[in-house]
């Protein structure tokens, strides 16, 4: 039988913010009961009326199964004090919602709602924050009805959130129109909870708005996985799999898509592709603009590039290697060059002589790197300043209020003689074609990286594209120096790129292996490495010095378990700590945490000097100054001494970083590298996936586990192929038109 019941919940025992799921505590001025069911966004304080059913849990005995609830807006001086310093309402805490109620008494929330100018009499209330007070009351308003809407179709609170901030109050009207749209404008929604809504709101599954979604659904996931195209025949099977319906119901509509110009058919060495209307820009223009740049004639440094070779290593008191000086020569001759090689084999000398070379001979060079850490240790190893790919092109807000977009491109090109791009293993086919937007021919470029190393995390496979086409100068530097010799770290790099076992637990050497069979010893050994025998032995910071890398998100020995185990041995709970609990994470005061996505929006300010400006970046590691409950922010110090404010709404961009994958180490050096080796899935147990881990080490390399899997990384050469069109351009460009070098 359903009972109607209203009061102040006034705890709760548990709270899933994944899925809303809640037990909590209602005081209804009878009695205490125990309610449990699905209510996203409620808060201790709150007056709610219940529609439900009891039901007897076999531990816990009489509870209220929740069926549906509305909440109810308090009338009491002590629930109107509660709700408001519950925390649902930026900028009111405790002491904030006490105040509000001893001077506005039971009119505090109609003064609020509707007089919020009124605040202002409050001490510590200036208009500014009265004016925030109110805009945060009003959407909070707004967001539970949208999240009840939203919660009969199955959609979490984390995405309800996402959505209304994305259509504000038209949210319901414009999701009952077409529930489609979420797939397209929400991150994260994909076309998966969209079908499900569609589905329960009665939609025809044949309906054509369906397929072509469904179609563009599979096409971005196979972008996802690092593919620029996918075959026309593999996206209508997949497709037709995933809607459940015949392959030949989707012809038309994928015929509609390219109509429509959303997406691109083309023939590729004799099959039909498709591709995504960016991929398609993006792979046709960097092929066109790097020809050109090579083919664009250069004027020469000096008429005896040798004698100034020669006279440059005279200066700097160097002896450069026949490749070395090779790689100067085709930097120096060539519109467009590569140079390319592992640890220990030169590249920072071969550079930091190229840019001398060129400063020699009055030239400008502006120096770039894919992140914020890859520019770091560019800069550190050049001795002048090196920038983010993204700051290099000024990344910011539009001058049409339209989003983000590149300052520089062909009519605000970069001012530069010469063009230096580091960790371009990293670099993805759009941010290829920003680049090459801003750069003149006549200019010269230079990209340099590591093609043995995991390629970018976003589509396309541009080093080794462009290395493979047999068009653009490259030089490979293989020559291991002497003093490199030395680190078991970079011989060892070198063995297991070529197939080799690395040698392990040499005396006096820095790269070793401790044998562990279980996963839980595994997990055990890597916990007391961090906390205490590193630090002792080395006197290495445990936080800051010492990186876990692993392969695996999940697992005992996966990035999300050992990043709370390491959490709680490591920066542990104190009584002066601030923390926030955010869905299954959980950040304090003290944490070392990391960027995971790019948000271009997210302003900074440098606590070195005066300097600001936007954008934080995928993989960028920081660590946590402070957390305000009540204004509800967070602040963050990156490495790079930029201070972030992150609203709580926000911290699903970061996660802890005492332990990263692999994947997400790329372009990063660490002193310490603590890796966990154990059986996972094929796809990561690779060679070049090991070989990224232990590059990643200057100083120390521990790995902790099972030999035998050790070994069968090593054999694993097993490298996903990337289906990408840029190689097949570029030398079809060629042809076409008969261009010689």
């Amino acid at each position: 039988m359903t009972i109607e019941i209203q009061g102040v919940l006034t705890d709760i025992v548990f709270y899933n913010e994944a899925n809303g799921y809640i037990v909590a505590v209602v005081d209804t001025t009878d009695e205490d009961i125990t309610v449990v069911g699905y209510m996203p966004i409620v808060n201790k304080g709150e007056t709610i009326a219940f529609s439900g059913k009891w039901i007897v849990h076999p531990v816990y005995g009489k509870q209220l199964e929740i069926l549906s609830y509305r909440q109810v807006a308090p009338n009491t001086l002590e629930g109107i004090e509660n709700y408001l310093a519950s925390g649902l309402i930026k900028g009111i805490g405790p002491k904030t919602a006490k105040k509000i109620v001893d001077e506005f008494g039971k009119d505090a929330l109609d003064i609020i709602q509707y007089r919020p100018h009124l605040l202002t009499q409050i001490e510590g209330i200036g208009a500014a924050k009265a004016n925030l007070i109110a805009e945060a009351f009003q959407e909070q308003r707004e967001l539970q009805e949208v999240m009840l809407f939203l919660q009969q179709y199955g959609v979490t609170p984390n995405y309800a959130v996402k959505i209304y901030k994305k259509y504000g109050q038209e949210t319901i009207r414009l999701i009952q129109e077409n529930p489609y749209r979420l797939a397209d404008d929400i991150i994260g929604i994909g076309f998966r909870i969209a079908d499900t809504i569609a589905k329960r709101m009665g939609i025809d599954p044949r309906s054509a708005y369906r397929l072509m979604c469904g179609l563009k659904y599979m096409l971005m996931q196979s972008n996802l996985e690092g593919h620029t195209y996918t075959p026309r025949e593999e996206l209508l099977r997949e497709t037709a799999r995933l809607l459940e319906v015949e392959m030949a119901l989707l012809e038309e509509p994928l015929m509609n898509l390219a109509l429509n110009n959303e997406i691109q058919l083309e023939n590729l060495e004799g099959e039909i592709v498709v591709f995504g209307l960016a991929y398609f820009f993006a792979e046709t223009y960097v092929c066109k603009k790097l020809i050109e740049l090579a083919k664009t004639e250069i004027p020469p440094i000096g008429e005896n590039i040798d004698a100034l070779i020669t006279k440059m290593e005279n200066e700097e008191g160097i002896t450069l290697a026949d490749n070395q000086k090779h790689a100067i020569k085709e930097a120096a001759q060539n519109g467009v060059s590569v140079i390319t090689g592992g640890p220990g084999t030169g590249k920072t000398t071969t550079i930091n002589s190229i840019i001398r070379m060129f400063e020699m001979n009055n030239l400008s060079i502006v120096l770039g790197a894919p992140t914020g850490r890859a520019a770091k240790r560019m800069s550190e190893a050049t001795g002048r300043e090196a920038k983010t790919i993204h700051r290099l092109l000024e990344y910011a807000y539009a001058e049409d209020d339209l989003g983000m977009a590149f300052g520089r491109d062909e009519d605000e090109p970069l001012a530069a003689d010469v063009v230096i791009i580091d960790e371009m293993s990293m670099v993805d086919i759009l941010l290829m074609k920003a680049l090459l937007r801003a750069i003149l021919p006549g200019t010269r470029l230079i990209l340099v990286g590591d093609v043995d190393q995991l390629p970018s995390v976003g589509p396309g496979n541009v080093l080794r594209d462009i290395i493979e086409s047999n068009i653009f100068k490259v030089v490979k530097l293989d020559k291991i120096f002497r003093q490199a010799q030395e680190s078991m770290i970079i011989v060892n790099a070198h063995r297991i790129n070529k197939g080799e076992y690395p040698y392990t637990n040499q005396k006096e050497k820095d790269f070793y292996f401790i044998s562990k069979k279980k996963q839980e010893s595994i997990a055990e050994t890597i916990q007391a490495l961090c906390k205490e025998r590193l630090p002792k032995f080395n006197g290495f910071d445990p936080i800051k010095d010492i990186q876990v890398l692993t392969p695996m998100k999940k697992g005992v020995v996966g990035m999300l378990q050992l990043n709370n185990q390491l959490q709680a041995i490591l920066n542990p709970k104190g009584p002066y700590k601030e923390e926030k609990e955010m869905k299954e994470k959980l950040f304090r005061v003290g944490d070392k945490v990391m960027q995971i996505k790019n948000n271009y929006n997210l302003k900074w300010k440098k606590t070195e000097d005066e300097g600001e400006g936007e954008g934080v970046f995928n993989g960028d590691m920081g660590y946590i100054q402070g957390i305000d409950a009540e204004d509800r922010e967070m602040w963050v110090l990156f490495d790079d001494e930029k201070l972030v404010k992150y609203d709580f709404s926000q911290l699903d961009e970061l996660e802890l970083a005492y332990c990263i994958t692999i994947h997400k180490s790329q372009g990063s050096e660490f002193p310490v590298v603590v890796m966990p080796v154990s059986w996972g899935p094929p796809m990561l147990q690779t060679r070049n996936l090991l070989y990224t881990a232990v590059t990643r080490a200057k100083k120390l390399v521990v790995m902790v586990g099972q030999e035998g899997c050790l070994k069968n990384m090593v054999d694993n050469h097993r490298i996903t192929k990337r289906n990408t069109g840029l190689g097949i351009r570029l030398r079809r460009f060629l042809e076409d038109r008969l261009i010689e070098f």
